[in-house]
């Protein structure tokens, strides 16, 4: 977390939709599995559920700070959150659309982050999208296929009071470094395989499944990089320029979410070097196996050749052949035979390629 006063908070793999609390976490009708916190926040007054309808009288960013927490929601839920927040036509669009990669939006009434979440199960990656939506007062979130919630940092936060004091755009900030710290240990289940890969690359090298499963995991780490490397510059924008959503006092925790984004995109990146190395290890070893065999097949041939050689000479069957009558030309020619296929032998096995 970029203050050093609030601990990383712990990864949850359940939804939110489960019995944290008592009002809005559970909402009745069509809304159910969609609106998973709409909590109050006041400055020496425990937190407050309000519902959907009750929103608008709340926003008071003097008094109060409004954090609305959504998952799947409906396009007709968005509208009628939109409309009671005072986000525009243009806004709202733009939040019913599904995003693939980050991006930051700056309107008059909000500021809009977009960030991909990877999760990582049996060495296959699953993509989300994280939309952040800033204003003056709230902070509303809006979760589409990510599985891992924000209760448990929602719960630190109402612990420390303190920190929500700080407003939307700080636990914005806290938002993006809890989806960094899922980053990590995605990174971390994948370089563990990645391992045991390279563990069997060493013992027994590759076959043709294990060449294809080492193409799919390098395609998959360039999705990764591919989903989470504009978060760097986004991160930054947040910390450098000035945004109308975001306090200047809060910026340099965007700068510490934006140097880990960096790190975690850099072992990505190393990750790929690593498969694409044993990828090409794999092919220099395939091809130095064959040329190992080349040789010894050409050293055999070449060893081979002498006695056919003297064997298609003497079954020519000339009248008159020295040794024909000699009793000892059997013998001799045999004898020859020998010595000249093991001197090859010995100067084949002497140059490496026996």
């Amino acid at each position: 977390m970029p203050d050093t006063n609030l601990p990383p908070p712990r990864n949850d793999p359940t939804a939110d939709s489960s019995a944290a609390r008592v009002s809005t976490d559970e909402p009745s009708g069509s809304q159910a599995n969609s609106v998973v916190a709409s909590v109050v926040y006041r400055k020496g007054h425990p937190p407050l559920d309000v519902s959907v309808e009750q929103i608008k009288s709340y926003i008071d960013p003097q008094k109060n700070l409004l954090w609305i927490g959504l998952k799947d929601p409906s396009p007709a839920l968005v509208q009628e959150i939109g409309v009671e927040l005072g986000f525009s036509h243009k806004a709202i669009e733009e939040i019913n659309e599904v995003h693939r990669r980050p991006k930051i939006i700056e309107y008059a009434e909000l500021t809009q982050v977009v960030a991909v979440t990877v999760e990582v199960e049996h060495m296959k990656p699953a993509f989300g999208e994280t939309q952040l939506l800033i204003g003056r007062g709230f902070l509303l979130t809006v979760r589409r296929g990510a599985m891992a919630s924000h209760r448990d940092l929602r719960t630190h936060l109402e612990s420390s009071p303190e920190f929500l004091d700080r407003g939307s755009d700080y636990i914005a900030s806290a938002l993006l470094d809890l989806l960094v710290d899922r980053y990590v240990t995605a990174a971390s289940r994948l370089e563990s395989g990645i391992e045991v890969v390279e563990q069997k690359f060493l013992l027994r090298g590759f076959h043709d499944n294990d060449v294809r499963r080492l193409y799919r995991q390098r395609r998959d780490l360039l999705r990764i990089h591919v989903a989470i490397s504009p978060l760097v510059e986004i991160c930054r924008r947040l910390a450098r320029v000035e945004t109308r959503h975001i306090d200047e006092n809060c910026r340099g925790y965007f700068g510490e979410v934006a140097d880990r984004v960096q790190r975690v995109d850099e072992l990505i990146n190393s990750l790929r070097e690593a498969l694409a190395f044993a990828f090409e290890a794999s092919l220099m070893i395939g091809q130095s196996q064959q040329t190992d065999i080349t040789k010894k097949l050409a050293a055999w041939a070449a060893i081979l050749a002498v006695p056919t050689a003297i064997a298609g000479i003497y079954g020519m069957n000339f009248k008159d052949m020295p040794e024909l009558s000699w009793p000892y030309g059997y013998p001799l020619v045999l004898a020859v035979t020998a010595a000249l296929c093991g001197f090859l032998y010995w100067k084949f096995k002497k140059t490496r390629w026996l």
